[in-house]
């Protein structure tokens, strides 16, 4: 009862900057699930938002991935729309291959490493494990959306489940809710995509 008393407490005292970003989030992915390219632009404000608020909030490691979601989010924007196909808006969603899924897990460790040193090293992060975690699963998931692999959204709702306790400790609880309902509609989106990739519709 008292973890709820204190979320209640700090939703109250939520930022006005913080719903801002954390509705375009939303919307964001939304529109991810939906396969619509409007993930980018909306995406494109929540991360700018969140860039200044992880920054004052110490999450430093969260600052450096929301300005990389930046610029991943400028290439996949042009990335979705790279097609020469007449008649295709879009690319296509696809797999990825077996040194694909390899290469995917050792960016993931290796970005988890690289950046729980520098946090360790560098910063004064009392969450330096899992803010890497956070960070190297978001690198990864980032990275394969701006491909357009469904795999991106698994590496999305383990980042989403770590995070929803993560931002509730730092004292961001409309952020953490943010994750939460990441996390249901990164289930929606795999599984629909699954469905567009065996029916063959996109």
């Amino acid at each position: 009862m008292e973890i709820w008393n204190s979320f209640y407490e700090q939703l109250l005292e939520t930022t006005w900057l913080e719903f801002i970003a954390v509705i375009c989030g939303i919307l964001s992915v939304w529109f991810s699930k939906q396969e619509k390219i409007l993930v980018y632009p909306f995406g494109i404000i929540s991360v700018v938002i969140f860039v200044y608020l992880t920054y004052e909030y110490g999450l430093y490691a969260e600052t450096g991935i929301n300005t990389y979601y930046f610029f991943m989010s400028v290439y996949g924007w042009w990335n979705w729309k790279n097609t020469k196909d007449i008649g295709r808006s879009q690319i296509p969603i696809t797999r990825s291959t077996g040194w694909g899924h390899v290469l995917n897990v050792s960016t993931f460790i290796a970005a988890f490493v690289i950046i729980y040193l520098l946090l360790i090293k560098f910063t004064d992060s009392d969450v330096p494990i899992l803010d890497a975690m956070t960070t190297g699963l978001a690198v990864t998931g980032m990275y394969l959306m701006a491909l357009k692999k469904i795999e991106h959204w698994l590496f999305w709702i383990a980042c989403d489940l770590i995070a929803i306790p993560l931002y509730i400790y730092k004292g961001l609880p409309f952020t953490s809710f943010q994750f939460l309902v990441f996390t249901y509609i990164a289930v929606l989106g795999w599984l629909s995509w699954r469905r567009k990739l065996l029916m063959g519709e996109n």
